[in-house]
C-alpha cells in the first residue's frame, strides 16, 4: 500500500510552494531550458536555409534587421518577467485574485501594445534600416523581412510573455509544447517555402509569421478557456501600479534584449568596416550559436524565477538559501561544460552555415573561438540579473543588465577594434561579461543580509 502511495506522490505535479533538491530544480526547470533552446534552434532555422539557398547578401540583411525586430518584442520579455515576478509573488501572499487581474491586465495591455509597434514598425522599416548601415545591395531585403515580421509582432510578443506565466501557472510542460509546435511549424514551413517554392528570404519570414501566430495563439486559448492551473484570464481593473511595477521589475529584460539589439546593430556597422558583408555573416553565425548556449542559461533563470518570487512572497527564508545556492553551483559547472564544449564542437557548429564558403567559414570559427570564452561568465551574470528580477527589485537587475549588456560593450565595442583589429569585435562580450561578474558577485554579497539568501 505504502509503495502505491509513493507513486502517486510521485506523479503528482511539482509546485511553487515545494522545497527543492536538486533534482526537482532539475525537473521543474527543464521544459524552460528546452523550450528556449528549442526557440533557439528554430530561430536560426530561417538563417540557416537563406543562407544555403538564398545567399550571402539576404542573410547579411535578415542579420541586420533582426536587432530592430528583437527591440520591438522585447517589451514581451519585459511583461514576462517582471509580471511573472510580480503575479507569483502575490500568489505566494495567498492574493490568487489579485494575482489574476495583475496576469489579465498586463496580457490584454501588451495585445494593444503589440498591434500599435506593428503599424509604427511597418511604418518606419525603410529607415531603421539605413539607419542600421543597409548597403543599396542589402535594402530591399532588409525592408521586405521587417515589414513582414510586423505582421505577427502581437502575438510573438504574447509568445514571449506566456513562456515565463506558464511556469507561473504551474505548466511548464505545456509551455514547452507550445514551443515545439510553433517550432516545428517554422521548420517545416521554412523547408516548404524557401527549399521547395523558392520564395526566398520573404518565404522564410512567412514561415515565422505562421509560427509565432501558434505560439501565441495556443497559450491565450488555453488561460481563456477554464483550467485548473493557479492562472486565468478575466475581468480586470485598470491599476497604474501594476503596470508600472511589472514593467520596472521586468526592466532589466528589457533593457538587456534591447541592449544587445543596439550592440548588435554596432556590431554589424563595426564589422561592415573592418570586415566587409563577410563579417556580419560571420557575426550572425556566431550570435545563432550563441543563442543556443545562452538558452540554457536564460531557461534555468526563467524556470527557477518564480519559485524565487514565491517564497520570497510567503517569507521563507529556507527555502530561499536552499534555491540560491543550488542555483549558484549548478550554474558554475554548466559554464564550464557549456564552455568546453563549444571550442571543440566550433567547426562542426559554423560548418552548419558557411560550410560552403572556405574563407567565411575560416574567419567565423576563428571569431567563435575567441567569443566562447565569455559562457565562462555568462550563466551567473544572467542568473544574478534574474535572481534580483524574481525578488521585486528591478532597479538592481536593470542596472546588472545595461552594465553587462551596454555600457561595457559599448566601450569596448569602439576601443577593442582600434587596438586589435576583427578580433577586438569577437573579445567585446568576453571583456565585458568578465567585468560584469565581478560587479554581479559584488551586489550578491551586498544585499544578501536584506533579503536573507545566504
Amino acid at each position: 500500500m505504502s509503495s502505491v502511495l509513493n507513486i502517486r506522490r510521485k506523479k503528482q505535479p511539482i509546485q511553487l510552494s515545494d522545497h527543492f533538491s536538486y533534482g526537482k530544480m532539475i525537473r521543474f526547470t527543464l521544459p524552460s531550458i528546452c523550450m528556449m533552446i528549442f526557440t533557439s534552434i528554430y530561430g536560426i532555422v530561417d538563417g540557416f536555409f537563406v543562407s544555403n539557398y538564398v545567399g550571402a547578401v539576404p542573410f547579411a540583411a535578415l542579420n541586420l534587421a533582426m536587432p530592430f525586430i528583437m527591440i520591438l518584442s522585447a517589451f514581451g520579455f519585459m511583461f514576462g518577467s517582471g509580471g511573472t515576478a510580480l503575479v507569483s509573488m502575490r500568489l505566494g501572499m495567498g492574493e490568487k485574485q489579485r494575482a489574476n487581474e495583475t496576469f489579465s491586465l498586463l496580457t490584454y495591455v501588451l495585445l494593444v501594445s503589440g498591434i500599435v509597434l506593428g503599424i509604427v514598425g511597418t511604418a518606419i522599416a525603410p529607415w531603421v534600416c539605413r539607419l542600421l548601415g543597409a548597403t543599396e545591395e542589402m535594402m530591399p531585403y532588409a525592408v521586405q523581412y521587417t515589414r513582414i515580421n510586423m505582421l505577427s509582432l502581437p502575438f510573438f510578443m504574447l509568445q514571449r510573455m506566456f513562456q515565463s506565466f506558464m511556469i507561473t501557472a504551474e505548466r511548464p510542460h505545456m509551455g514547452l509544447v507550445v514551443t515545439v509546435i510553433s517550432g516545428c511549424t517554422n521548420m517545416v514551413l521554412d523547408w516548404l517555402f524557401v527549399g521547395v517554392f523558392s520564395w526566398g528570404l520573404a518565404g522564410a519570414a512567412y514561415a515565422t509569421v505562421i509560427s509565432e501566430y501558434v505560439g501565441g495563439l495556443i497559450p491565450l486559448v488555453f488561460f481563456l478557456m477554464p483550467n485548473n492551473s493557479p492562472l486565468r484570464l478575466g475581468k480586470t481593473h485598470f491599476h497604474w501600479h501594476d503596470i508600472v511595477k511589472a514593467s520596472t521589475n521586468g526592466s532589466s529584460e528589457f533593457l538587456s534584449v534591447s541592449a544587445s539589439s543596439i550592440i548588435g546593430m554596432l556590431y554589424n556597422l563595426q564589422l561592415l568596416r573592418y570586415a566587409g558583408t563577410d563579417g556580419v555573416a560571420a557575426y550572425g553565425v556566431i550570435m545563432y550559436v550563441n543563442f543556443v548556449f545562452t538558452g540554457i542559461y536564460f531557461g534555468y533563470t526563467m524556470g527557477i524565477s518564480p519559485v524565487i518570487g514565491f517564497h520570497y512572497g510567503a517569507e521563507n527564508e529556507d527555502e530561499l538559501k536552499n534555491l540560491f545556492k543550488r542555483s549558484a553551483k549548478m550554474l558554475i559547472t554548466a559554464s564550464v561544460v557549456i564552455t568546453i564544449l563549444s571550442e571543440l564542437a566550433s567547426r562542426l557548429l559554423v560548418g552548419i552555415f558557411v560550410g560552403y564558403d572556405p574563407e567565411l567559414m575560416a574567419l567565423t570559427v576563428r571569431g567563435f573561438r575567441i567569443y566562447s570564452i565569455a559562457f565562462l561568465f555568462m550563466g551567473i551574470n544572467i542568473f544574478g540579473s534574474g535572481f534580483f528580477t524574481a525578488l521585486n527589485n528591478g532597479g538592481i537587475s536593470a542596472m546588472l543588465s545595461v552594465t553587462r549588456s551596454l555600457g561595457l560593450q559599448l566601450i569596448s565595442i569602439y576601443l577593442l577594434p582600434y587596438l586589435l583589429g576583427t578580433d577586438g569585435l569577437w573579445l567585446v562580450v568576453v571583456v565585458s561579461d568578465g567585468l560584469c561578474l565581478l560587479l554581479t558577485i559584488y551586489m550578491l554579497a551586498r544585499y544578501r543580509k536584506k533579503y536573507h539568501y545566504i
